[in-house]
């Protein structure tokens, strides 16, 4: 073969599999507008034993969250749970919020997070909107404590009607 149509056919291949791969990959949870706005689950304050989750956390729902948080325990595709985690101090006797730490967003796809139970799992640093902690890569690991809540649908929290 020439040297110019073995170069071609090298790079068709290089290509190829690098869009193979690229079109396999998982497509990552997005920032939840709104998400205050929200059904609020609940709220609660952890204390230095639970490390990064240290502070004042609350927790919304949108309304398809919200029918599995009142169902059985099965959550409808379009579910999506934010996990709003805020650095608190002590004012004056008073516990109070400060600066936001992350938020994390759980979303239920059963299809494109069918590795991780049907749920999507990412974290957003601070007040941002786009800078995560980690990418679709590392779920996994957040779906091996989620999946102790099985009966729930991998959900951790019940709604506090």
């Amino acid at each position: 073969m020439k040297p110019n149509l073995l170069a071609g056919l090298a790079a068709l291949t290089v290509m190829t599999y690098l869009g193979q791969a690229a079109s396999s990959a998982v497509e990552e949870p997005a920032y939840p507008e709104g998400y205050r706005r929200w059904t609020h689950v609940l709220s609660g304050v952890s204390n230095a034993n639970f490390n990064r989750y240290e502070g004042l956390h609350n927790i919304y729902a949108n309304s398809k969250a919200v029918e599995g948080y009142k169902s059985s325990g099965a959550f409808p595709d379009g579910s999506v749970i934010v996990f709003d985690l805020f650095e608190v101090v002590d004012k004056g006797g008073a516990t109070v919020a400060t600066r936001r730490k992350f938020i994390d967003v759980m979303v239920k796809d059963s299809k494109r997070y069918a590795a991780t139970g049907g749920w999507g799992y990412t974290e957003f640093l601070g007040e941002s909107r786009t800078e995560r902690a980690f990418a679709q890569d590392k779920a996994p690991g957040c779906h091996g404590c989620h999946e102790a809540k099985a009966g729930r649908d991998a959900v951790l929290t019940r709604f506090k009607d």
